[in-house]
């Protein structure tokens, strides 16, 4: 299954094509490589999302076309989850 659409299904990230933004701007990897918007995801599978002040760690756990909303948090599985530090461009 393609990256962006699993974030979709997951309801990880809400629209398909902001998913698609995202990792095309290299803020998500997959087993710790950058990926595209296109890149293939097994079970099994780590995904870190790099979003402005936290990095998230996700586990793979299942891959389906469409699912209900109860049941996309069965896709996944939050491995950890840290704040970043962000500098501020601004203050220098």
């Amino acid at each position: 299954m393609r990256l962006d659409k699993f974030l979709k299904v997951s309801r990880i990230i809400k629209r398909r094509t902001v998913a698609n933004e995202i990792s095309s701007e290299g803020h998500i990897a997959i087993n710790g490589k950058k990926a595209k918007p296109s890149s293939t995801l097994k079970i099994g599978d780590e995904i870190t999302i790099y979003f402005a002040k936290k990095e998230v760690v996700y586990e793979v756990l299942e891959l389906k076309d469409s699912t209900k909303k109860e049941d996309a948090t069965k896709m996944f599985k939050i491995l950890s989850e840290k704040l970043r530090e962000v500098k501020d461009e601004r203050a220098e």
